[in-house]
């Protein structure tokens, strides 16, 4: 698990500048498997899993750690994938949370992946 994933989520209220890109691109090294959106305002995760019903159970897993982190993904299922996007929506864009959540859901089990 990495150190990130280690970490709290630390909420925030608005009123602080988005991390600038250099610092974003560095953490983005820390959570693989995620990319950064074209506007840089986000980190998104796409994760092809074999059938609806293990996609399904990896969003309730995702769900149980926003919900302890306070910090809440947007989320999109269907058959076969679930696709996370991270950012804080009180400043509209990335502050480290994102990245300790992204971690986190990183270290979660998802049987069923494909890929």
């Amino acid at each position: 698990m990495s150190a990130l994933a280690q970490e709290t989520c630390a909420p925030c209220r608005g009123g602080v500048p988005p991390l600038p890109a250099t610092e974003a691109q560095a953490l983005l090294r820390e959570v693989p498997d995620w990319r950064l959106s074209e506007d840089g305002k986000r980190i998104e995760r796409h994760v092809k899993f074999r059938d609806f019903a293990s996609a399904l159970e990896f969003v309730t897993r995702i769900g149980a750690v926003a919900e302890e982190a306070g910090h809440h993904p947007d989320l999109a299922l269907g058959w076969g994938y679930v696709a996370v996007s991270l950012h804080t929506h009180a400043i509209g864009g990335l502050q480290r949370a994102d990245f300790v959540l992204a971690a986190k859901i990183n270290a979660l089990p998802h049987p069923g992946a494909t890929g």
